[in-house]
């Protein structure tokens, strides 16, 4: 199927009595199932036959999360559903600065704990590649700490976990009033270490009246490239200005657009960057989606992740989310599991996963249902009953 535009179900290539050769973490053919067998036989394969209707689907790909932190913003959502703002809530001691705070205070192994407890309700919910967003630290050090965090878990866990610097989520209160010079310290120090050390690949920054501008961003981003990071944006979300910075800088993908014009959808649709839609945040902050709708019928390339943080998107359920962001955006089942599927790779620029076929990772997530349609018509209460990742048996509903 193509990267870009709309999709309609029909899109979709289904084989039915269907089997995966596996070797190694590989998929080497897809045929079916009687066809695969003296095959499988004769490589000596273990072979898993499945009893009953399944289907079979891509280890779905959540190509946007922050589920490095510490504490918890239970109190923050319960005062934003009475009614205060998120400014109200941050001087009463509440917002970002609260998890930065508690984040701080997190040893490195309390981190991996967390990280590892959140990947692993993921996994069971189908997800295979999660990516993984620093920005609770805001200091060289803690940001260090949140990456090393990181690829510790990513060491002990079957998932794979793609690693992103944000340590450019929002001003640190040490440098009120000059964001250029906290931004220098970051091109001057960390980003070198990050390279040096190997934590990360991708540079995220919060492009946003209340983080940074359009303007002061340019440096740190060009500083980013040249050292050859990955780039994506958290863009346009409350308001625009992020996406064309995407656009600007190459950028792998442009995260939110809740607040996207028409402007900003005709700019990334005739682009090659991935607009992103993060549902999670709508949800929890209770604001407009992602017009998803009209990126894709613009020729966009439209990928749905979660957003999975502690203040505006708690849920983390990414199937959920897409199927509730299909619904009101009025998406196809094509359209919703593209999204979450080999479209949310390619925002992740991961071009072997994500798909069922040769020579791609074997991540796959099997369903106990003869129609594909029941997963997203359940909404997110349908959950998968085996998963696979590198072709090797991660999770089994079935089995303690």
């Amino acid at each position: 199927m193509p990267l870009k535009g709309s999709l309609s179900d029909e899109d979709l290539e289904l084989i039915t009595d269907a089997g995966i050769l596996i070797e190694g973490k590989r998929i080497v053919s897809l045929d079916k199932f009687n066809s695969l067998l003296p095959l499988a036989k004769e490589a000596g394969a273990e072979i898993h036959e499945l009893k009953g209707k399944h289907c079979c689907l891509p280890g779905f790909v959540d190509a946007h999360t922050h589920i490095c932190f510490g504490g918890s913003r239970a109190r923050d959502y319960a005062l934003r559903n009475s009614g205060k703002t998120y400014l109200e809530i941050a001087r009463e001691g509440g917002g970002i600065w609260d998890t930065v705070t508690q984040t701080r205070m997190a040893s490195q192994k309390e981190l991996v704990s967390g990280i590892i407890k959140r990947s692993k309700r993921h996994l069971k919910n189908g997800t295979t590649t999660l990516e993984v967003k620093s920005g609770y630290g805001l200091s060289v050090d803690k940001e260090l700490k949140m990456l090393q965090a990181i690829k510790q878990a990513n060491a002990e866990l079957e998932q794979d976990l793609i690693a992103t610097c944000l340590a450019a989520h929002t001003i640190p209160r040490e440098y009120e009033g000059n964001a250029e010079a906290y931004l220098q310290q970051l091109i001057d120090v960390l980003l070198p270490q990050i390279k040096k050390l190997k934590l990360a690949g991708r540079v995220d920054a919060f492009i946003e009246e209340s983080a940074f501008t359009a303007e002061n961003i340019q440096p740190y981003f060009q500083a980013a490239k040249a050292l050859g990071f990955d780039i994506t944006v958290h863009a346009d979300q409350f308001t625009t200005s992020g996406s064309e910075v995407a656009v600007q800088f190459n950028a792998i993908s442009a995260d939110h657009l809740e607040a996207s014009t028409d402007k900003e959808i005709e700019l990334l649709a005739s682009s090659n960057v991935i607009a992103t839609a993060l549902p999670g945040a709508s949800l929890g902050l209770g604001c407009d989606f992602t017009p998803a709708r009209k990126i894709l019928d613009a020729g966009g390339a439209l990928a749905i992740a979660s957003d999975h943080n502690p203040g505006s998107a708690p849920m983390g359920d990414l199937l959920t989310q897409a199927a509730v962001l299909g619904s009101f955006e009025k998406l196809s089942n094509a359209e919703v599991l593209a999204g979450i599927t080999f479209r949310a790779a390619a925002a992740l620029n991961l071009k072997d996963r994500g798909m069922l076929a040769k020579g791609a990772l074997a991540d796959l997530a099997v369903f106990h249902t003869s129609d594909y349609r029941e997963i997203l018509y359940q909404q997110g209460n349908f959950k998968p009953c085996m998963i696979w990742k590198n072709g090797v048996l991660a999770f089994d509903k079935h089995k303690k």
